[in-house]
């Protein structure tokens, strides 16, 4: 009877420790990750749960794009020509640690060196991580020559420092995380707030005023989130323009240095990507009301809209200054000077809101693009839009007036593409466009009090997804878009593959997929900005974000120009030259035939 009593004790002081420590290594995994770094903390990246994403990618559109059969089918030449990156094997064994709230952090910044820090919890043993780990630490070790690896005990953990002058990198495990740091002295501070030594418990992160403001706007869900604290850099902006100017303006900021806070998450939402962009910051408006006058322009066939406040007036004396960086700019604003024009005039001729449009319909080319502003003082506005035509010397800009709107057209040289400048101006508003017609179009819709584009379920829908914006709003048809770039672009994609054989070493553009295969998978970007208490929030959210689709385009930008650059380069090997004579094996290349 005994043996059977301590036997059930035994058993129950087992249970109990094993309770007792599950419930302690959740409650230090998900304890607030701030918490373990500085107040002085300057930028911190943290990644919640590194398998939730990775599932939640895959449900998203553009993954479920990116694995359509014609897509894959496609992308499989380009695909084998690349060589894999090292990062897909790591990022292989990352996922059987099962990382979450991996976080990285710049703590300082100094002449010598910034400080680092970074870590994540893992599942498994201290072993499963190593043999991770470790093949990270050896790949450093051989790629840099003459690097010193040691190990250092403190308060119990063992540290790792791998030394090659000026890089330091130390690493080491506080079960169930894996703590990294460029300083030593950085790391033992991290594990000393982590097991609760530290001294300055209140000197940490989450306690700091800004941080607080900042992760108020950030979602509960989300993939990925970032905080960076500005101060540093606008004390050094600010030093550095003292040292410029002799006598510097009392109480002139810039805009970094308005800024208390920025802070950025990333979400997935019913398979698309949702953003948030947080400045804290007080309000620059003080005058305005976003009621996007411009919508009533739309059409069936508007595939991008963008409504926001801009106060021209205001920012005159910024531009004036900023001409200075352009001869043909600075020009301008000395015309305007010459003609009276002054801030005030252009404060009273417009309103606050600048709105864009751009159509492409079904039969044309290539997209018309509007611009347009409200007129609160036509005489003012007829002034300012004469003095600019006045000022494009070299151009004979004719004017003509049609139902009480004046027009300005200027023909262009004759390009690619014709283009007619042309601003239109009524007592209501002033449109600017790259043709006549499609100008004098929109002059007859800005009567209306809605438009195709208003009262289409696309955009109905996709504007009902975000908050009401104060001072932003942009709209994009991703899937009209690229209908019409691909109505447009494939007959010269293939007509330049038949004479630049060297594409179709890389891509096979007969392969290229249907637009019904990709239009499928996209739908409007639609994107929002509002102030709210204590800053600015701005929401993006699509197949892919605003901010996401104007990275790409950079990069496919860059991308292209150096294809060019190369293409170029590969005709003018083979092009012959028709005053080109033979010539021996070792004449210059341009004479060769």
């Amino acid at each position: 009877m005994r043996r059977i009593l301590l036997l059930i004790i035994a058993v129950a002081v087992a249970a109990y420790a094993g309770w007792y420590y599950w419930n302690f290594s959740q409650q230090v995994s998900g304890a607030s990750v701030s918490a373990f770094l500085p107040r002085r903390t300057i930028f911190f990246a943290h990644l919640p749960d590194f398998s939730r994403t990775r599932d939640e990618w895959r449900q998203s559109d553009i993954y479920q794009l990116y694995r359509e059969p014609a897509v894959q089918d496609f992308l499989r030449k380009p695909l084998d020509n690349m060589p894999t990156p090292k990062v897909l094997g790591t990022l292989q064994e990352l996922e059987q640690l099962d990382p979450k709230n991996a976080f990285f952090a710049l703590t300082s910044i100094s002449d010598s060196a910034p400080s680092l820090v970074g870590g994540f919890r893992f599942r498994g043993t201290q072993e499963d991580a190593e043999r991770v780990i470790g093949k990270w630490r050896a790949m450093l070790l051989e790629q840099r020559p003459g690097t010193k690896s040691e190990k250092l005990q403190y308060q119990g953990h063992e540290i790792d420092v791998v030394a090659a002058t000026p890089f330091t990198l130390a690493t080491t495990y506080d079960r169930p995380w894996f703590f990294a740091a460029t300083n030593v002295t950085e790391l033992k501070a991290l594990l000393d707030r982590v097991d609760h030594r530290a001294n300055d418990s209140g000197e940490t992160l989450d306690k700091d005023e800004a941080y607080r403001i900042a992760i108020a706007h950030r979602p509960s869900n989300d993939a990925a989130f970032f905080y960076l604290q500005p101060k540093a850099f606008s004390e050094r902006l600010a030093a550095l323009r003292a040292a410029v100017q002799s006598n510097p303006t009392l109480g002139e900021t810039t805009m970094l240095e308005k800024m208390r806070c920025i802070a950025g998450s990333s979400r997935f939402e019913n398979g698309k990507i949702r953003d948030v962009l947080f400045l804290g910051m007080p309000k620059i408006e003080t005058d305005g009301t976003l009621n996007r006058f411009s919508l009533t322009l739309g059409t069936k066939e508007t595939f991008f809209y963008l409504a926001m406040l801009l106060n021209l007036g205001e920012k005159m004396e910024t531009l004036n200054q900023a001409a200075t960086l352009s001869g043909a700019v600075q020009k301008l604003f000395q015309d305007f000077a010459t003609s009276g024009i002054a801030a005030d005039d252009w404060k009273a001729a417009f309103g606050f809101e600048l709105g864009a449009l751009a159509d492409w319909p079904s039969n044309a080319h290539w997209p018309s693009l509007l611009l347009t502003l409200p007129v609160v003082e036509m005489a003012r506005a007829s002034k300012i839009v004469e003095a600019f035509t006045r000022a494009d010397e070299g151009a004979i800009w004719t004017q003509t007036e049609k139902d009480s709107v004046r027009y300005f057209s200027k023909q262009s040289a004759a390009t690619l593409v014709a283009i007619t400048p042309t601003i239109a101006l009524s007592d209501r508003i002033l449109i600017a466009g790259l043709n006549p017609v499609s100008v004098e179009e929109a002059v007859r819709r800005s009567t209306g009090s809605s438009s195709e584009l208003s009262n289409s379920q696309t955009y109905k829908a996709a504007e009902r997804l975000l908050p009401a914006p104060t001072n932003f709003f942009s709209y994009v048809d991703t899937a009209l878009l690229y209908s019409r770039l691909d109505a447009s672009l494939r007959p010269m994609l293939l007509m330049a593959a038949a004479f630049m054989p060297a594409i179709a070493r890389s891509v096979d553009l007969g392969k290229l997929p249907s637009p019904e295969v990709i239009t499928k998978h996209l739908s409007p970007i639609v994107s929002s900005q509002r102030y709210d208490r204590d800053g600015y929030v701005a929401e993006s959210l699509g197949p892919i974000t605003l901010d996401q689709a104007a990275i790409g385009l950079a990069i496919l930008s860059s991308v292209g120009t150096a294809a060019r650059q190369q293409a170029a380069t590969g005709f003018g090997s083979w092009a012959p030259s028709s005053t080109a004579t033979p010539q021996p094996a070792v004449s210059s290349p341009s004479a060769t035939p």
